[in-house]
């Protein structure tokens, strides 16, 4: 699980906001070259094994990357069968990164399948649009080639021909838990799936980072949280993924890229990033999955804009925290938990980097707030209802979604929020 090769890529910065990835804000990044893609590139990775601490930096080409014994080169004819030509009505979104359509393969072959029979996958389709492009694709080949865990997607293989570049996942049929939290129809999330979400999503984080050669996954948001049949949490797009400091480093300097709203302030300002940026994205999940209120809505101004800077206020106060909690849940929650979970997110969003948690700090917190639950399905002091308050929120009421290119997550429709580029 822990003992890959594993790479770094991406870089960029200034702010000309972009809209390239998923729900509420900006994607940051600088100039993207147009010129196309080298037949070579080498990436910078880490070994766990080729040295008694895993740092030392292992270089892998294009070609080794590509040549991984865990992954399928399809070539661009099986996915057009695959997926009935790219067909219309094979679409299940569309992001920056391109388009995303539904298809079927043999689950045993692996070969193009007819629709309805075999294994159902998501077929990522990359927009020719240059070098950037390319290198995130790569990025995203080298890492989830060899990483497995429960809570990351699966990559099954890719495509490589000509100007064609293709990413092949698993399907995962709930989903984007941005399309669970903001879209209309959905079914609203109950306050159990919301807090499995938050710790599948948080074992993935914790998974990463806790690797011999640290992974900082640098895009944590609601749009790259995929759900499969039963809402278990897989975290997915990894092309701006980074390896973490090495030796006695303490950060990583790079070019600024992320997402508008979930980024955070530190790494921002400076480009110095480290596992603590990923914390505090996740204290913005968090605190989405309490409010069912998006990271950045444009629609607002002021103070209302920014779901941190609305929110904060009320985390740390149990006699406020229903002003920010999701209307959509009706009051069903726990008190103590979800003031506990409030707890959590304010310590996640701490603009002091060194005095956010770890993510195995999190992770343990919120399996407590969920042991009770398992122990005693019964125990009515963690399941009673909270009386749906009749004051509402002073300042903030229900946003409505925003208008936004949908997502290329290797899911069914969804929107995206825009990354910072």
């Amino acid at each position: 699980m822990g003992n890959c090769l594993f790479s770094s890529t991406r870089v960029d910065s200034t702010q000309s906001p972009q809209p390239t990835s998923a729900s509420g804000g900006s994607r940051i990044s600088s100039k993207t070259s147009r010129s196309s893609a080298p037949s070579s590139l080498t990436l910078p990775s880490f070994s766990d094994t080729s040295s008694s601490n895993g740092c030392l930096p292992t270089p892998r080409t294009e070609g080794e990357i590509l040549a991984s014994p865990n992954l399928k080169p399809f070539s661009f004819n099986e996915l057009k069968n695959a997926t009935r030509n790219f067909r219309p009505d094979s679409l299940l979104g569309e992001g920056g990164f391109g388009y995303v359509f539904k298809g079927w393969i043999d689950e045993h072959t692996l070969a193009a399948a007819r629709p309805g029979s075999g294994m159902v996958i998501a077929v990522k389709k990359l927009k020719p649009e240059g070098f950037q492009g390319h290198k995130e694709w790569l990025t995203e080949v080298d890492y989830l080639g060899q990483l497995h865990h429960p809570n990351l997607v699966k990559l099954i293989g890719y495509c490589s021909e000509g100007e064609n570049r293709l990413l092949v996942y698993e399907f995962m049929p709930k989903g984007s838990l941005e399309n669970h939290l903001f879209r209309r129809g959905p079914q609203p999330l109950s306050w159990a799936v919301r807090l499995k979400v938050a710790i599948g999503s948080a074992r993935g984080l914790s998974f990463l980072h806790d690797l011999k050669s640290q992974v900082i996954y640098r895009d944590f948001k609601a749009s790259n949280i995929l759900l499969d049949a039963e809402f278990n949490a897989k975290l997915s797009d990894f092309g701006l993924a980074k390896a973490g400091p090495t030796g006695d480093r303490t950060h990583v300097s790079t070019q600024v890229m992320g997402t508008q709203g979930y980024a955070a302030p530190e790494y921002v300002a400076t480009g110095r990033l480290t596992a603590k940026s990923d914390v505090y994205s996740f204290g913005v999940v968090l605190l989405e999955l309490l409010s069912g209120q998006r990271a950045v809505d444009k629609t607002k101004v002021g103070v209302e804009r920014s779901l941190v800077d609305w929110a904060k206020p009320y985390l740390g106060d149990k006699r406020k925290l229903f002003r920010i909690m999701d209307t959509k849940l009706g009051g069903q929650y726990p008190q103590k938990g979800a003031f506990t979970a409030a707890t959590l997110a304010l310590q996640c969003l701490n603009s002091e980097a060194k005095l956010r948690p770890r993510m195995s700090e999190v992770l343990a917190a919120l399996e407590q707030l969920e042991a009770p639950k398992t122990a005693s399905k019964h125990s009515q002091a963690e399941q009673h209802a909270v009386p749906l308050p009749v004051r509402r929120s002073p300042m903030r009421h229900h946003r409505s979604p925003m208008h936004l290119t949908p997502s290329a997550s290797p899911l069914p429709s969804h929107r995206q929020s825009p990354r910072v580029h």
